[in-house]
């Protein structure tokens, strides 16, 4: 089965909340499926960052539904200067 993706809508917009941070679908679907890291995030939130297919790093705050396979995602945002630099120390540090 596929991932099954769905967004959380922006009440006053009526889009998918993560156009007001840039992101694209495709670029959360890039993460989720292959992150460099996932961890636990807020009540009962997981947050996952890495790489899209076109090189920008992204951090995706979800909820994993009872189908592993169905993905609730409440905002994506792309990391940027202290945030990507802490990030990538995470993934050095890993690497040795």
């Amino acid at each position: 089965m596929a991932l099954s993706l769905r967004l959380y809508i922006d009440p006053e917009t009526g889009d998918p909340h993560i156009y007001n941070h840039g992101v694209e679908e495709q670029e959360v679907e890039d993460v989720i499926i292959l992150p460099n890291e996932d961890r636990n995030g807020r009540e009962g939130s997981r947050i996952a960052i890495g790489q899209t297919q076109e090189g920008r790093y992204i951090r995706v705050v979800y909820v994993r539904r009872r189908d592993p396979d169905h993905i609730f995602v409440v905002t994506a945002h792309e990391l940027r200067g202290n945030a990507l630099a802490a990030f990538r120390r995470r993934i050095r540090r890993r690497g040795k």
